[in-house]
């Protein structure tokens, strides 16, 4: 398997902002700023400054060229954002990290408000601080620039609650408007250039005249609001803008958009309350141009609507936290749904990136399983209730029925398998429920707006002693598995929950049940950092699979049921063939706990996601790496026979070549000798080696280092070493890659083989002086006859 796709988070709170055309997202996800395409929800552009330190604050000029960002390491940097590239990067010379900043209407000037209390001012284009603003007491939340560049006004609040009006002519503040109670949030600027909105915590808005920096009107908004926009001054009859006047929206902690009108202080507009936690709104703004409004809520989701008409346009899941659960969706597995720590859930398109949020439970999703068709898909939370939902053939997602009655969090549930006829959970009231599903839910003509269908349990079975942590169907719906934090496994026969046999053998609880889709055969995965499996028949254990270092989380059966894919705690997906017990391939792209896993229907691509927000599809490439393997054995086979055939012609130099090109020091090796055993060994190395290009003499170089390790060879490598260094001149040498470890490498053992050589010719040169010294003198020529009749005889 190789990772195909990633779905990782790119906003973890802060700022967000639309370009003037709606067509681009910048958002903070700590080191980085993330450029994301608004129609296709792609990651164009990840931009991290080089001290790799957090954002602190950025801003986009007005016409949409220039990006600036501040990092905790008091840089600021200039981008070209759309090649990705740095044009300037200079010191905030604040003395501590910038809270804010905001760029003029002419996108010449940069505001910046520090956590050190000042204000300060940059020309972008000439490159360099204009204006250094004190006064204000703690750190500078918010700037902003009138939006009548003649005016040269430039208004900021800090922890005091005041807002301050500075005039970069007279280079002072020129007012402090002192109304707000608690932290400002927002400032908004009415189109007649004299009219101010400020929004705070302290749950009031307020209208300030510009001309006598005196307050108009406050229109108390009843909750600590976060973000307010003056909506243009043109009918809008769809949120209740009648009349003409200034009307503005808020943003806050109730999580839902409301439209104010300021004349009479009434709220005209509230958007519908949706279920859950986590809804209230972070951050608001208005791209005019594109007529789009941007809201962030608490658990970072971000959400476009129309401006005219607060239609919900497009949503996108910034960060998912712990993800809990992961399923493809669709007959051809083309969605993908997430449960992360949160109530909602996430429906991503594979295709396009776009994602929709679906809202229903009023807690953690904590399991998600998937009917057989794709359509049809079941979730279980914290809240004790359980949903199902069905995708449209336009993608999108409406819960169809809903069912309570277990009295704990429902932590697992698992789908019938032949047909959509009943799903089964389990929860950590130590119970399984079994559920039927009305015909009505399965007929297509069931009208999304009806609201959703409930359900009733058919069989509610208390099966072990601790919480029941997985469930399983068969692949024929007759039988039903169950695992537990109890360390035993159960199997019962459907649909009256009778228990048939126990699987015990684990010493930890129980984390995923599985069957087989082809054997009669059980999987358990347990938190002792072991798989098993069990035949069915007889409750025996077949096989153990050890190789996790913490507690298996899933597991699946994959490849016709002839391997198995297991995710653990320690991050790792393994990939094990069932026949040897061999874990075949690790897999390590996650760094936390993976607790979701998944396999497509063809078997070809698996889903996982972890702890660390990350959901990863991977792609089978098995065939891809076979045929990879079977072409590289080919060319090798080729290569080697050319090399046979080179060296059987005594074309040394492309013999040497070709050896190097195949980074097998031992074939080279093989093509040296082949030249030193020639009568003109001495000349034809030389000549090869010197006309081979250099990148070809580093890599003899090195393999030169193999061979002087070995007696056997080192002739060889001192060979090659001559010539380097009889021919090359030192300074182009020294130029070599690596050439200094060689060396260093090189140098002991040519000195141990001196020694050798110096000891052999020592012993040689004894061994000649001995064998002249042992030669026997000449003997003495034998007496003649004539001398013998003395009777003297010869010794």
């Amino acid at each position: 398997y190789a990772v195909e796709r990633k779905i990782e988070p790119f906003y973890k709170g802060g700022k967000a902002q639309l370009d003037q055309t709606g067509q681009h997202l910048f958002c903070v996800c700590g080191t980085r700023v993330n450029v994301l395409e608004v129609a296709s929800g792609a990651m164009l552009r990840s931009l991290e400054q080089e001290d790799q330190e957090d954002i602190t604050a950025f801003d986009l000029s007005p016409d949409d060229e220039v990006l600036v960002t501040a990092s905790r390491a008091l840089l600021l940097a200039q981008w070209a954002w759309r090649e990705g590239s740095i044009t300037r990067l200079w010191k905030a010379i604040h003395t501590a990290p910038v809270a804010t900043m905001a760029f003029d209407p002419t996108s010449t000037l940069l505001a910046t408000g520090g956590c050190d209390g000042a204000v300060r001012i940059w020309d972008v284009v000439q490159h360099y601080g204009t204006h250094h603003f004190r006064g204000s007491h703690g750190v500078v939340h918010l700037v902003a620039f009138h939006p009548d560049p003649a005016r040269l006004l430039l208004f900021s609040s800090a922890t005091d609650a005041a807002i301050r009006m500075w005039s970069l002519q007279d280079r002072s503040c020129l007012a402090v408007l002192t109304a707000h109670y608690s932290a400002v949030t927002s400032l908004a600027f009415g189109t007649d250039g004299h009219t101010m909105l400020s929004s705070g915590r302290d749950k009031i808005c307020i209208v300030w005249d510009l001309c006598s920096c005196q307050a108009t009107k406050t229109v108390p908004v009843f909750e600590s609001v976060e973000a307010a926009v003056l909506l243009p001054e043109e009918p809008a009859p769809e949120l209740g803008v009648k009349s003409p006047g200034l009307h503005f929206l808020t943003a806050g902690d109730q999580g839902t958009l409301r439209v104010w009108e300021v004349a009479s202080g009434q709220c005209v507009y509230t958007q519908p309350q949706l279920p859950g936690p986590g809804r209230e709104l972070t951050h608001c703004a208005l791209a005019r141009t594109a007529g789009l409004l941007l809201s962030v809520t608490a658990d970072h989701n971000l959400l476009l609507y129309e401006a005219c008409s607060l239609q919900l346009q497009k949503q996108f899941a910034g960060y998912s936290e712990e993800v809990l659960d992961v399923r493809f969706l669709g007959p051809e597995d083309s969605h993908v749904v997430v449960a992360s720590n949160s109530p909602c859930l996430k429906v991503f398109e594979l295709q396009t990136s776009s994602c929709q949020i679906l809202h229903g439970h009023t807690d953690i999703v904590l399991a998600l399983d998937v009917f057989r068709k794709g359509w049809l898909f079941a979730s279980c939370a914290k809240d004790q209730s359980i949903r199902i939902w069905r995708m449209n053939k336009a993608g999108q997602v409406a819960c169809v029925a809903q069912g309570s009655g277990h009295t704990h969090s429902v932590g697992t549930i698992c789908c019938s398998r032949l047909k959509e006829s009943f799903l089964v959970t389990g929860s950590q009231d130590c119970t399984v429920k079994l559920w039927s599903l009305p015909e009505a839910l399965l007929s297509k003509s069931t009208a999304p707006d009806s609201g959703p269908v409930l359900l009733q349990a058919q069989t509610t079975q208390r099966c072990h002693d601790k919480d029941i942590n997985s469930v399983a169907v068969a692949p024929n719906d007759k039988l039903l598995a169950t695992g537990s934090q109890d360390r035993t496994a159960k199997l019962w026969a459907l649909p009256q929950c009778q228990l048939l046999g126990v699987f015990s053998g684990h010493r930890r609880g129980l984390w995923c049940v599985q069957f087989s889709p082809m054997d009669q055969v059980l999987a358990t995965a347990s938190a002792d950092g072991t798989i098993k499996l069990w035949a069915l028949q007889d409750f025996s254990c077949l096989k153990t699979f050890e190789g996790h270092d913490a507690s298996v989380l899933k597991v699946a059966f994959v490849s016709r049921g002839t391997q198995l894919l297991s995710s653990g705690s320690d991050g790792l997906v393994k990939l094990w063939t069932i026949k040897n017990n061999e874990c075949v391939r690790t897999l390590d792209a996650h760094e936390d706990k993976v607790w979701g896993l998944h396999c497509s229907r063809l078997d070809d691509r698996a889903l996982t996601g972890a702890s660390d927000s990350c959901v990863i599809l991977w792609k089978d490439v098995t065939e891809a790496e076979q045929a990879e393997e079977q072409a590289k054995q080919e060319e090798q086979v080729v290569k080697q026979q050319e090399l046979d055939n080179l060296l059987h012609e005594k074309r040394y130099l492309r013999a040497l070549g070709l050896a190097i090109s195949l980074d097998r020091p031992h074939t080279v090796l093989t093509v040296i000798q082949a030249i030193r055993s020639d009568p003109e060994a001495c000349k034809k190395l030389e000549a090869t080696v010197l006309r081979l290009r250099r990148d070809q003499k580093e890599a003899l170089l090195r393999f030169c280092v193999t061979w002087n390790t070995n007696s056997r060879h080192c002739h060889e490598a001192q060979a090659v070493l001559n010539v380097l260094l009889q021919h090359e001149a030192p300074e182009e040498l020294l130029a070599y890659e690596g050439v200094r470890a060689a060396l260093e490498a090189l140098l002991p053992y040519t000195e141990r083989h001196f020694q050798r050589l110096s000891r052999t010719l020592q012993a040689a040169t004894f061994l000649d002086f001995l064998w002249h010294n042992m030669k026997l003198p000449t003997l003495p020529a034998a007496p003649q006859p004539s001398e013998t009749h003395k009777g003297v005889l010869p010794y």
